[in-house]
């Protein structure tokens, strides 16, 4: 394995470098925006089955067995997945440049 051991010195110009700041507070902003997103939608749902059960209960359509809350249900995993493709794209790509830039820097 091929795997470098940092001094204390080296670690200290990377938790100074502008770079790394600025890695580190994109990161965080960008997962608590998509972490609030989601929260948000979950709550929501979980809020109108508490208070208006009858509005996720009633059927799609005259008739249907499938009821309005199945397909809600099934759009907040699907939107799970979206945020987190979402946040891997982000990261593999703009997130990903500033840590081969840090490290370059820090050679």
């Amino acid at each position: 394995m091929d795997q470098q051991v940092m001094d204390s010195g080296q670690i200290e110009r990377i938790r100074n470098n502008p770079k790394y700041q600025e890695l580190v507070s994109k990161r965080s902003r960008f997962a608590w925006i998509l972490s609030i997103i989601m929260l948000v939608m979950y709550y929501a749902f979980i809020l109108v089955i508490a208070f208006s059960p009858a509005s996720l209960g009633a059927p799609i359509a005259k008739g249907s067995v499938i009821t309005i809350g199945i397909p809600v249900g099934a759009l907040i995993i699907v939107g799970a997945f979206i945020l987190t493709g979402i946040y891997v794209r982000r990261a593999n790509g703009e997130f990903d440049e500033l840590t081969r830039q840090i490290k370059e820097e820090a050679k």
